[in-house]
């Protein structure tokens, strides 16, 4: 990764600050509540349909057409927050949310139908607020410049980290005290909790009346036709995807995605290799603490060198790293020892070291590129196209683990993370004429 030009605000200060905006801890408080809940409602659903019908198939099932729904209408929902305003829209998609998770109980209870228990599932994943693309819109209008944007992304990327790790072992805390039922409630409350606290925060209520104001401006019967077809014209070409380096971007993030999936299907393997599929826990928690470390150390940084340049160092940083995990995977024996174990752990948490990294740089690409209009889709396609290799290493390296080894899985991660990079570096590397954020 390229040398930083100097320490910013160094440290932990440095990430007061940021807390200290104007309306910042307001807003990322009931944000962070919500998105909680994003890290429990995958498990909890999985137990919940597992114990009911006693089928991983029927579950398994449920749970994908949650997180499909949910990774197709991400930019969708994004581009509603853009047009209507975060209020109204976060607050009718939480409702929608929840009612649905309410629905699928119901039907779980009443012995319904697979395909209904799905179709409430995919309900609920269409219904998911964006509560993280709506909390970085405000943390761009929060912060006064690049550098202090940097650090906000990161700490909030570092706090999505967190709840997606301790989303899960609440779930098992809840199961343990009570059922999948409670910890199905439980994530529908936090949602819903979570994304009232934030939208009633001044910043969130600021943005809200700005873009309704706006929309209502465009909608005036009394502004000229020619004028409105300007606008919707202009709407059009503000579109993300049609912007410079933006598609780019994406496909590098794809490859990320492809890595971040490899890991977690390779991890499930050693543990089932080691003999508990517990100790899976402890190697994603490792890959997960690398991300955090990795995403403050980079936010803490004050960068010299384009962000379209940092996102190429990052995501090579994190390939080799994963190809190095891959090889030495592909060494161990059949059925690892402790020690085999720690030695991945740590390697995971070096490849985990650069996904953040990588994560707030495309946010940051994503900001550069596009209008304060479309921020919250812009940032939304982040989001999609690292879940999208998610899912597509999660469907093509688990047949991959099963004939050939978890070094083989990640061995696949990375070649499919090197192809995308491939292909999108040449347009990232090309040097641009006109001067760039750092």
């Amino acid at each position: 990764m390229s040398a930083p030009a100097r320490p910013a605000a160094a440290g932990s200060a440095g990430y007061l600050a940021v807390l200290a905006l104007p309306g910042a801890l307001r807003a990322f408080l009931p944000a962070m509540v919500g998105r909680l809940s994003f890290g429990m409602v995958t498990l909890a659903l999985l137990l919940l349909i597992q114990s009911a019908t006693g089928s991983f198939a029927a579950a398994g099932l449920a749970t994908g057409a949650f997180g499909l729904a949910n990774v197709l209408a991400s930019p969708a929902r994004a581009r509603l927050v853009d047009a209507r305003g975060q209020r109204p829209v976060l607050v009718a998609l939480a409702t929608g949310h929840a009612l649905a998770l309410v629905g699928l109980l119901v039907a779980v209870r009443a012995d319904a139908p697979t395909a209904v228990v799905v179709a409430a599932a995919a309900a609920a994943g269409l219904c998911l607020p964006p509560l993280g693309a709506a909390m970085r819109v405000l943390w761009a209008a929060s912060a006064p410049d690049v550098r202090m944007r940097t650090r906000a992304y990161s700490l909030d990327t570092v706090g999505e980290d967190l709840a997606f790790t301790v989303g899960p072992l609440l779930v098992a805390l809840l199961v343990a005290v009570a059922d999948p039922t409670a910890a199905v409630l439980v994530s529908g409350c936090a949602t819903v909790a979570g994304t009232l606290g934030m939208t009633s925060a001044p910043l969130s209520r600021a943005r809200g009346a700005r873009r309704v104001a706006a929309t209502a401006v465009a909608r005036d019967p009394g502004t000229p036709a020619s004028v409105a077809r300007g606008r919707r014209w202009t709407l059009r070409v503000e579109d993300p995807l049609r912007q410079p380096l933006v598609v780019p971007v994406l496909v590098t993030l794809v490859g990320v995605g492809a890595v971040f999936g490899a890991v977690e299907v390779a991890a499930a393997a050693l543990a089932e290799r080691a003999g508990d599929a517990a100790l899976s826990g402890p190697l994603l928690a490792a890959f997960a603490a690398g991300s955090a470390v990795g995403g403050l150390a980079y936010g803490a940084r004050a960068w010299r060198v384009p962000t379209r340049i940092r996102l190429v160092a990052v995501t090579a940083a994190m390939v080799a790293a994963t190809g190095v995990t891959a090889a030495v995977t592909s060494h161990l024996p059949s059925a690892p020892g402790p020690l085999a174990l720690v030695a991945v752990a740590g390697l995971l948490a070096l490849v985990g070291l650069f996904l953040a990294p990588a994560m707030v740089t495309g946010y940051l690409l994503a900001d550069e590129r596009t209008t304060d209009a479309v921020r919250t889709e812009a940032s939304a396609w982040v989001n999609t196209a690292v879940n999208t290799g998610v899912a597509l290493a999660a469907a093509g390296v688990g047949a991959v683990v099963d004939a050939a080894g978890p070094g083989s899985g990640l061995a696949v991660g990375t070649a499919g993370a090197l192809v995308l990079a491939a292909l999108a570096m040449p347009a990232l590397l090309r040097r641009r004429a006109a001067a760039e954020p750092t």
